[in-house]
């Protein structure tokens, strides 16, 4: 049986990063986000040429219907699911100083960075446990995708931060509930990477760049993530549940 992958935001940035490497590697995907299907049909069979089914499904995970929907759909699209990865993520709307950023900003970042990724593990794991307890071959893995403001504060966008740093601590709760069952939980943690989302403070990040803000003197490409997400999945890197990968060229080693 072909190994599936559910990624969410699985088509742009990051999230594409991991869908492009885990195809490569022989996984099926089902891939979720906003977009109607039509917008990204062409990513979509760029990944179908790797020989990989790929399934899309629109649902935005910060709301419990569309995720509950979407595993019924999934359920009925792959035999089983043995790998699911929490990517889907925004920033702020509007970037404010926490002296004046808005309840509704920081309402709505938290329903989509970390109560929908948090209810969305809680309902896959049940369903992997299930899985685990029919078959004694299944393996399974869950791999939240954070950031280095999970610990490195910017205050003109605190709502991102927190949520971060929510997703950081909802990985080790996870690591722990569900060790009992064999299933390893992670953290990919990446520093600044090319994507749309970092496309307006490029210029300032380039300078900063140049001046040795990283030890890696450039910007990380979704394909770094990806690869480290596939190394966690392939089983790379084992009796390490709990645990934070780093994908940040350097930028949190402390220098003097």
């Amino acid at each position: 049986m072909r190994r599936v992958a559910l990624v969410t935001g699985g088509t742009r940035g990051i999230g594409l990063g991991i869908a492009r490497s885990l195809a490569s590697s022989g996984f099926d995907l089902s891939l979720c986000g906003v977009r109607p299907e039509e917008q990204i049909t062409d990513t979509l069979e760029t990944l179908r040429d790797s020989g990989s089914r790929v399934v899309y499904y629109r649902a935005d995970v910060s709301e419990p219907g569309e995720r509950e929907r979407m595993l019924v759909e999934i359920k009925q699209d792959f035999p089983a699911l043995h790998l699911l990865v929490n990517n889907a993520g925004v920033a702020p709307k509007e970037r404010k100083d926490l002296l004046d950023a808005t309840e509704e900003s920081f309402e709505w970042v938290l329903r989509v960075n970390l109560q929908g990724p948090y209810f969305l593990t809680q309902a896959v794991a049940n369903w992997m446990i299930e899985q685990k307890n029919s078959s004694v071959d299944y393996q399974a893995s869950i791999i939240n995708i954070s950031s280095i403001s999970a610990t490195v504060a910017s205050t003109n966008r605190g709502e991102y931060c927190i949520s971060k740093a929510g997703i950081s601590m909802a990985t080790q709760l996870w690591a722990v509930r569900l060790a009992e069952h064999d299933i390893p939980v992670y953290e990919v943690r990446p520093g600044l990477i090319q994507t749309d989302m970092t496309a307006k403070v490029k210029q300032k990040y380039d300078d900063l760049i140049e001046g040795g803000l990283l030890l890696e003197r450039r910007w990380g490409l979704p394909e770094d993530v990806g690869r480290a997400v596939l190394t966690l999945a392939d089983g790379g890197l084992s009796y390490a549940t709990g645990q934070i990968i780093m994908v940040d060229g350097g930028f949190t080693v402390a220098r003097l």
